[in-house]
């Protein structure tokens, strides 16, 4: 069983401007931003985290710093794969001027159909493609007992979120997930598991690999637990 922990990055000064930022060039971390990336390392800390994988964009390696503060050494890998969305000609703009745009309709109630327009956008279906691809090639890469993290964004991680719980891209407007939210996901040899999704500030240490006193470790089921079962942080 891998565990992917999805942090979106911190609060940007485009979030605060109302600007999508895409992939415009100097968008970092606003001060409240920094904040919530430095509460963020707290809650981390007890995790023996495999790795962290992060988007290239400034925001996202900001955030992962501040993070990563106090830990103890963790392999870092830059993968474009979890990047933003390329939005074409949308990058930059603010998103009440986009509201008034035909196909802000599509991204709402069709998010599959949409490829943003001008040089370089891309469909939504072929950004969630690649992010899921890129969570199962880490899973196999980093194995079955890793417990990792992913820093990326919005629309990224919603697009994975929805993935794991068998939901079409059409509905992933449906999830919310803020800025550095942690959400949690398991994957199984039958299915993954989403364990939290949008946590703004849940206690995490119950992700950490229990010990055990048998030499053989039982396989993790991938079976669900009829009747809701005794609770992922419950240590049962």
């Amino acid at each position: 069983m891998t565990t992917v922990l999805l942090v979106r990055h911190g609060r940007t000064t485009a979030n605060g401007a109302g600007v999508l930022a895409g992939w415009t060039e100097g968008v970092g971390l606003d001060d409240s931003g920094r904040d919530q990336a430095r509460a963020l390392a707290a809650r981390l800390r007890p995790l023996p985290l495999a790795a962290v994988v992060t988007s290239p964009l400034q925001r996202c390696i900001e955030t992962t710093d501040l993070m990563l503060d106090g830990h103890d050494p963790v392999e870092r890998h830059l993968d474009e794969r979890v990047g933003e969305v390329h939005y074409g000609d949308w990058s930059g703009l603010e998103l009440k001027k986009l509201a008034k745009d035909p196909l802000w309709k599509v991204v709402q109630n069709h998010p599959s159909a949409m490829t943003f327009p001008g040089e370089g956008g891309e469909a939504m279906r072929d950004m969630q493609t690649r992010a899921v691809a890129a969570v199962r090639e880490w899973n196999a890469r980093l194995g079955e007992d890793a417990v990792y993290v992913v820093v990326s964004h919005g629309d990224v991680i919603k697009s994975v979120l929805a993935d794991a719980l068998g939901l079409h891209l059409d509905q992933f407007q449906r999830l919310v997930v803020d800025p550095a939210s942690v959400s949690v996901v398991t994957y199984t040899t039958l299915r993954p598991f989403v364990i939290r999704a949008n946590d703004g500030g849940g206690d995490l240490s119950f992700l950490a690999p229990r010990k055990t006193r048998s030499r053989r470790r039982r396989p993790a089921s991938s079976d669900a637990a009829v009747g809701g079962g005794s609770g992922s942080g419950s240590g049962a």
